[in-house]
């Protein structure tokens, strides 16, 4: 068994639309970053990665290249979860909390559980994802962003 942990952060930014575990959230901003910026996909693909000891989303998915402007991040995903089939491992379980003032994500988690369980050809009951606020500190507390964290596990 292996197990990696992955942590991502975006700030928000007008004129974008906010994707969360790969499912549109509506929101008055969406998250700036080089991809769409998910930070759920972000993290759980960052865990993944280091489960199966291939470094972190940035060795894959530079966002210095301009192929990655723009891109889904479940397209990310899937690649980065067959570099871990590469390996001759086979994807367990996660388990994703995504920190965030605004929006409420409750009554996204059954949908973002199902998008980011078929980018790992997995059941969503293998995939776990919850909210949680940071009770108003730091720079989430304040609204000025989202950040997640995902643990996976790998066989």
């Amino acid at each position: 068994m292996r197990v990696g942990i992955g942590y991502d952060s975006h700030r928000f930014a007008d004129g974008r639309k906010l994707i969360l575990g790969g499912v549109a959230v509506p929101h008055t901003q969406g998250l700036a970053g080089h991809s769409d910026a998910d930070v759920v996909a972000h993290a759980l693909t960052d865990a993944l990665l280091g489960a199966a000891g291939l470094g972190d989303i940035g060795t894959f998915f530079p966002d210095s290249d301009p192929a990655w402007r723009d891109a889904d991040s479940l397209a990310m995903l899937r690649q980065a979860h067959q570099k871990v089939i590469g390996r001759h491992l086979h994807f367990v379980q996660a388990d994703v909390t995504v920190i965030a003032e605004v929006p409420r994500i409750g009554p996204f988690v059954s949908a973002m559980r199902e998008s980011l369980a078929g980018a790992l050809d997995a059941a969503a009951s293998q995939v776990s994802v919850k909210g949680k606020s940071n009770e108003g500190m730091g720079f989430v507390g304040r609204g000025e962003g989202i950040a997640a964290i995902a643990v996976a596990l790998l066989e």
